[in-house]
């Protein structure tokens, strides 16, 4: 059975990856870190805990690929950096799967 593998794989990029996920909902526009994580519930089916986000949006603060912005609470945008490094994960995630697709597409498998 293969679940297990799944299943990290699934951790893996989610969880711990969440960085992309919080820019990603960033992309749509500012907002404060508790509807961030709404958004992924919503949007991308997972619930990352509390105390996980608010420490990869204060990771992301520090690295200057979000910002936050003063409107009385703490609301949070991305910025160019975000934008990029975002884009490039992207890429990187597309042409890993690609290449992993064609192998996948024709399996030598011995019985």
């Amino acid at each position: 059975m293969y679940g297990g593998p799944v299943v990290r794989l699934k951790r893996k990029l989610t969880v711990e990856n969440l960085w992309m996920y919080v820019l990603a909902v960033l992309c749509d526009g500012p907002t404060y870190a508790y509807d961030i994580r709404k958004r992924i519930v919503r949007e991308f089916g997972f619930k990352p805990s509390t105390i996980t986000l608010y420490s990869v949006v204060y990771r992301l603060k520090r690295e200057g690929l979000i910002r936050e912005i003063d409107d009385g609470v703490k609301v949070y945008e991305v910025t160019d950096d975000g934008v990029k490094s975002l884009k490039d994960a992207v890429k990187f995630i597309e042409d890993s799967t690609s290449k992993i697709k064609k192998k996948a597409a024709t399996p030598h498998v011995s019985e």
